[in-house]
């Protein structure tokens, strides 16, 4: 069996700490994770958290000055994805996707995914998370294929007591667990 290639795209939130801690189990359970860091994300945490985890280059720039394999870089970690995780996803990440909107390196590598699974992670206030607009977003993502961890009810980092923390990490790696192994066992 050769090792998976799990791409996680990290954006702007307090949960990115449990972005960290995912990136950890999943190596630790034998991954290869390539994280991808939106600009919101890294206000948060410095990529080299992330790099010091997964052993791997932090990608954080569409368009970086040299890459010495000549590749397309949104193209290469699309194409060697087994799967792709956004966690956390923000109101925006997945308002983006849902419109189709590829204006960074984390949305352009979601577009050009056309045969790894997309798992996504929302973490937002609960009134974010109610809103009828991002609601409309996931049912029409959904639809799309895309798959949802939904959020838990929590004290969020505004006070708050509602629907919209992260998932937890247990939680996200057993889904990706199930669905690896599962590509595995019937051999796709």
């Amino acid at each position: 069996m050769t090792t998976k290639n799990i791409l996680l795209c990290v954006t702007g939130s307090i949960a990115v700490y449990k972005a960290a801690d995912l990136a950890n189990r999943l190596v630790k359970e034998g991954y290869n994770v390539e994280t991808i860091m939106s600009h919101s994300a890294r206000e948060f945490v410095a990529p080299l958290t992330f790099q010091t985890l997964t052993g791997n280059k932090v990608h954080t720039q569409m368009f970086d000055l040299f890459d010495p394999d000549h590749q397309v870089e949104h193209i290469s970690l699309a194409r060697k994805a087994d799967v792709c995780i956004v966690a956390p996803a923000t109101a925006n990440i997945i308002g983006k996707i849902a419109a189709g909107i590829a204006d960074d390196m984390v949305s352009t590598v979601i577009m050009a995914l056309d045969h790894a699974p997309v798992y996504i992670c929302p973490a937002m206030n609960t009134k974010m998370y109610e809103n009828p607009i991002v609601q409309r977003n996931i049912k029409s993502l959904w639809a799309m294929g895309y798959r949802f961890i939904e959020p838990k009810e929590s004290r969020l980092a505004c006070g708050d007591i509602g629907r919209g923390a992260m998932a937890d990490v247990n939680v996200i790696v057993n889904a990706v667990i199930t669905y690896l192994q599962s590509v595995d066992k019937n051999g796709k």
